[in-house]
């Protein structure tokens, strides 16, 4: 399986890059992983609605640029349905099988995502109710993505 996670920003904080990288390793016997960023459009520090708006349509429009036509697109978002790890890995499961050998993951920035990306999703995916930084939660999708495999495989992972 190909899985794409196109986020907007870059990571900075060196535990992280070092955690991600960690899982993108581990994750090469299982599939083809491709993490694409995208700028963070800039914005003055206390944006408007409107400037909200503004900058998140043209991060949308990069996003979904760079997800492929015949891709199954999640995305992150606190709105969405809640999943266990074990449900993830059932999903993924049940994409591989049914011949879907493209998954895209989104994850926007500090604002959220665009409405045109959430309606081009297939699914809408809430890590947890509480919030978490959009570097952060790359952390835990690349973890997460790991863990469905290794529950697939029916392998340990953590007890």
């Amino acid at each position: 399986m190909k899985i794409t996670i196109v986020a907007v920003g870059k990571i900075k904080e060196k535990y992280l890059t070092a955690g991600i990288a960690e899982f993108t390793k581990r994750l090469t016997p299982f599939c083809r992983l491709n993490i694409i960023e995208i700028d963070e459009e800039k914005m003055p520090d206390n944006p408007s609605e409107a400037e909200k708006a503004k900058a998140l349509a043209k991060e949308g429009e990069r996003m979904l640029k760079q997800i492929p036509n015949d891709s199954y697109l999640i995305v992150l978002d606190v709105f969405g349905k809640a999943a266990s790890s074990e449900e993830l890995a059932a999903k993924m499961s049940t994409l591989a099988l049914n011949g879907q050998s493209n998954l895209t993951f989104a994850i926007g920035g500090a604002f959220g995502l665009s409405p045109d990306i959430r309606s081009a999703a297939k699914e809408r995916l809430s890590f947890s109710k509480m919030t978490f930084t959009h570097q952060m939660i790359r952390l835990l999708l690349v973890e997460q993505v790991y863990r469905a495999y290794k529950i697939n495989r029916g392998e340990p992972y953590h007890w």
